[in-house]
């Protein structure tokens, strides 16, 4: 296990827990981690790309997120010790690269993470520039042991890969300054499809047990917009005594805009309920 202080990750972002990132248990939500790993890597410098950018040398653009991951290793509550997410860079590409993240509180590792991203021009993705490539260089990570996750498949793209629909309306507050539903926003979603998902499985009455996902890796595919009406396809891939790995989708209409994967708890949930003939 890395140690607070490994060099590999050459940024490192103090990060003051706040009220809004606690889940239901009291400790950090997967979300809330999500949110700390944003605040990091919009904190990295690249000093050579803004100076670029700076002296108007570099047409108007947008840094798009593709995908994102986050994993709550072990509990943060409020009375711990504030957090500290180190950042590098795990893979640079023609036009996209992607974030390595750890994060680490009270002197042990409690999540990990990271994003890819893609630099977009009005006519689709740009090369990165030799300035932006070499301020990434900089912060690149030499010896990652992380393994890079498969490309979903086809079908988790279809409507009929999933068991399960959980209708969502989309909110102002979800819209970002790109005018669309922000990818943390969107991640909200999914907790909220696996909710409603264990509300029907247990089909009673009463408080929904806390069954929020520790895990999320979320590819995002299409625009989600306001005002709009959605659906989060919900599968179970698989479940043990513990833990129940989802599978799901956002959906307007037939056209698939984000797809996740998620670990969350089984706690009551019963075989039965989880199985083919769950809710549908």
């Amino acid at each position: 296990m890395a140690s607070i202080n490994d060099p590999v990750f050459p940024a490192q972002c103090d990060i003051r827990l706040r009220q809004g990132d606690l889940g239901r248990n009291g400790a950090v939500s997967a979300i809330g981690m999500a949110r700390w790993l944003e605040d990091a890597r919009i904190r990295v410098k690249t000093p050579q790309f803004g100076r670029l950018v700076g002296a108007g040398e570099f047409g108007r653009h947008q840094i798009i997120l593709v995908s994102q991951r986050v994993e709550v290793l072990a509990p943060v509550h409020r009375s711990g010790a504030d957090a500290v997410v180190h950042t590098g860079i795990r893979h640079i590409g023609r036009s996209s690269f992607t974030y390595q993240q750890a994060v680490f509180a009270g002197g042990r590792r409690v999540g990990s993470g990271g994003a890819t991203v893609l630099l977009l021009g009005s006519a689709g993705p740009l090369a990165l520039p030799d300035e932006l490539i070499a301020d990434l260089t900089d912060l690149s990570v030499p010896d990652s042991s992380e393994t890079t996750a498969a490309k979903p498949s086809a079908e988790r793209k279809q409507r009929e890969h999933y068991a399960f629909f959980a209708p969502l309306r989309a909110r102002i507050g979800d819209v970002d300054v790109n005018q669309h539903v922000n990818y943390l926003a969107q991640a909200t979603w999914y907790d909220e499809a696996v909710a409603v998902f264990a509300a029907a499985a247990l089909g009673a009455g009463g408080l929904v047990p806390d069954l929020s996902p520790s895990s999320y890796r979320i590819d995002y595919i299409g625009e989600v917009t306001y005002p709009g009406d959605y659906e989060i396809g919900v599968l179970v891939h698989s479940f043990d005594a513990d833990s129940v790995r989802y599978e799901l989708g956002i959906f307007s209409g037939s056209d698939c805009l984000s797809i996740a994967d998620a670990i969350g708890p089984r706690d009551v949930l019963s075989a039965k309920s989880l199985g083919p003939s769950g809710p549908h």
